[in-house]
């Protein structure tokens, strides 16, 4: 699913929602999102899991064409873990 999908999908399920306005909540949730993490905080949402982030450590990585050695720094990335809802209704999706 896509987040053009996504914000379609809350347009047609609501109907008193415009899809412009879908389209904000949607950006607004995932703007809310981004910032709570480039700002250092873990984001739980309840039955469906969390966003930290995780520092990469510096290490020495190769280019691919010269194949010299190139100094990679250390960068943080971000990190999902599904909750515990999520990965029970995922799993059902294989029986």
């Amino acid at each position: 699913m896509t987040k053009s999908e996504l914000v379609d999908l809350i347009a047609r399920e609501y109907e008193h929602i415009q899809r412009s306005e879908a389209e904000a909540v949607v950006n607004e949730v995932f703007d809310a999102i981004v910032t709570a993490m480039a700002a250092g905080e873990r984001v739980e949402l309840r039955g469906f899991g969390s966003f930290t982030t995780r520092v990469r450590r510096a290490r020495v990585g190769r280019n691919p064409k010269t194949g010299d050695s190139v100094a990679v720094p250390p960068k943080y990335m971000p990190h999902f873990k599904p909750g515990k809802e999520m990965r029970e209704r995922v799993d059902l999706q294989d029986t």
